[in-house]
């Protein structure tokens, strides 16, 4: 190999030129950031991270079809700390040995949504019904994954208890002159099966078709059981098409034995609440726990699941089969008291945006508000929200809540941190804290129903620019805006309008019709003026695919087009 000492060639050769293979971004010149042995000089290095920021802050100007808010304030208060490691490891509620941590800032801001979320709080760990939570570094997909996975072991009657003899063993290292302290370690304990109960400790999974993709990775990670995969082909379907379907819903979301491949959905995007009784019922007559997802703001559509609505037509089946409150037994003298059920409440986008607007609506200052999601429903286990969705943030981030009752205990405790490890992530971005902290310091309650009530009017204005668009092109754009919702969905324009505005793309079928859709978010750094710039690219001849194109980005035309 040439240049033992790092200067010149890289210790192994391409295979092929990477900027031939890799996907071609408008506006970059891949060669620029290419890094050889030796790096780049203090030129070309500023060559390329100037054309990267021209390049981001170009796609900002016109982003909007994500539920991302582009409008961020933290560079003249937070860039004084990207000098520091910021490492918030373990349980936010204990300090721990590593020091430099934000915990006290992640301390104010859950306890800022436990409020929002109506919670009891502070945290305190000896309340059962005192909530538990921490800031996700990754966004709410992380939480989602914790939610499941908690809701998995908690469903599956699994306990974490301490080792046996542990007393004992610290009582006889005193007597021996040795210190007291006996490191503690803990087992993990399954709950027997019942023998008249096969399918006592075998959660199953309930979740929409409008559902957020992380729920159906989370389940495939964690091994969770879907209705589809316990039911179909082997227990007859209790809905049948189309009496059990709600309006507008395609036979291709059945499968080939009569089930449906995920809970219906209604035309709004809520999940439809007769179709989830029915199918809960089967499973729970058989005696499976049940583990239904919520959403709370779906990524598509922007609708706002019932979740007090479904709960109150589910707790009667629950009660009915025994799954309301149950007793585990992990021995004859060992036991505990579970719900044979677990709500969790995806609001990655509605659960830091929707309270304003019932606070909004409780001041007369709009006529109607979502429905009901959060703590106050006796019957929700856990809620995750995402921080770099309404609020805003440089880096994905969230918040993942629960009740102590609800928490179980980690599969370790790492002695060497100083604080039980009780998140997922174990190393956590410390700056996530500051930010969002940083964000809720700056944004007082009025100030965000303000905001709030300013993107729903923006919502609105989008949707009659984009009806007007269809009368004046005489054509069907298939335009539609879920109640509430910030998101409004149209036709899929050309490659070139897609790429320009960031949007978001999704194949749905309607009616039986498969349809190629875009959407925007109307997230408060959204205005009229991009709106108004939007339509006007959409009213240009070409605009639009034909139904018989493919509809397949063509990267190159792209680039020449903006490059022209």
């Amino acid at each position: 190999m040439e240049n033992v000492s790092g200067q010149g060639a890289l210790p192994t050769k391409p295979t092929q030129e990477p900027c031939s293979v890799y996907p071609l971004v408008p506006g970059i010149d891949c060669q620029q950031f290419q890094l050889p042995a030796e790096g780049l000089s203090s030129e070309q290095r500023q060559k390329a991270l100037e054309q990267f920021y021209q390049y981001l802050s170009t796609q900002r100007s016109h982003f909007l079809g994500y539920q991302l808010n582009q409008q961020l304030d933290y560079e003249e208060d937070i860039s004084n700390y990207l000098n520091f490691q910021i490492n918030n490891i373990g349980d936010p509620f204990e300090s721990g040995f590593l020091t430099t941590n934000t915990k006290v800032m992640e301390r104010a801001v859950l306890d800022y949504y436990a409020s929002l979320w109506n919670a009891r709080w502070p945290h305190n760990r000896q309340e059962l019904e005192s909530y538990w939570g921490y800031l996700l570094t990754m966004g709410s997909s992380e939480g989602n994954l914790y939610g499941l996975w908690n809701a998995r072991d908690y469903l599956a009657g699994k306990m974490l208890l301490e080792e046996p003899g542990c007393e004992e063993k610290a009582k006889q290292a005193s007597l021996n002159g040795n210190s007291r302290s006996v490191q503690r370690r803990l087992i993990f304990q399954q709950a027997s099966v019942p023998e008249k109960n096969p399918n006592a400790y075998a959660p199953v999974a309930f979740y929409s078709e409008d559902t957020h993709y992380s729920i159906v990775k989370g389940i495939r990670v964690l091994n969770i059981s879907t209705f589809n995969e316990i039911g179909s082909g082997k227990i007859d379907c209790p809905l049948k098409f189309p009496a059990d379907y709600p309006d507008g819903f395609s036979e291709q979301y059945i499968d080939e034995n009569g089930w449906p491949l995920e809970v219906p959905s209604n035309t709004e995007g809520q999940i439809y609440i007769p179709a989830l009784v029915k199918l809960v019922e089967c499973f729970a007559s058989q005696g499976y726990p049940i583990l239904v997802n919520f959403n709370y703001g779906t990524t598509f559509k922007g609708a706002y699941d019932d979740v007090e609505a479904a709960g109150l037509a589910l707790m009667p089946i629950f009660k009915k089969y025994g799954l309301d409150e149950r007793k585990i037994e992990y021995s004859p003298e060992r036991y505990d008291t579970r719900n044979g059920f677990w709500f969790h409440v995806d609001a990655a986008l509605g659960g830091t945006y929707m309270p304003f607007i019932e606070m909004a609506c409780n001041d007369k200052k709009i006529d109607r508000r979502g429905p009901n999601f959060d703590f106050r429903l006796p019957f929700v286990h856990s809620i995750v929200a995402s921080g770099h969705q309404w609020n805003g943030a440089p880096w994905p981030c969230g918040i993942y809540m629960t009740k102590v009752k609800f928490q179980l205990n980690p599969p370790d405790k790492a002695e060497y941190l100083g604080s039980l490890d009780t998140t997922f992530a174990g190393s956590r971005n410390g700056f996530s804290a500051m930010i969002l902290w940083d964000y809720l310091a700056k944004n007082s309650h009025s100030a965000q129903i303000e905001k709030a009530l300013r993107a729903q009017k923006m919502a609105e204005y989008a949707c009659d620019r984009l009806q007007n668009l269809e009368r004046q092109l005489t054509k069907d754009l298939w335009v539609d805006r879920t109640s509430l919702a910030l998101a409004v969905r149209f036709k899929r324009p050309n490659d070139r309008i897609v790429f320009k505005y960031s949007l978001s793309c999704a194949t749905l079928y309607v009616n039986g019709e498969k349809r190629m859709y875009a959407h925007i978010f109307t997230m408060p750094h959204v205005t009229e003026k991009l709106i108004e710039e939007l339509i006007e690219d959409l009213s240009q001849p070409g605009a639009f695919y034909e139904p018989e194109e493919v509809c397949q980005a063509d990267t190159e035309s792209v680039i020449s087009e903006m490059n022209a």
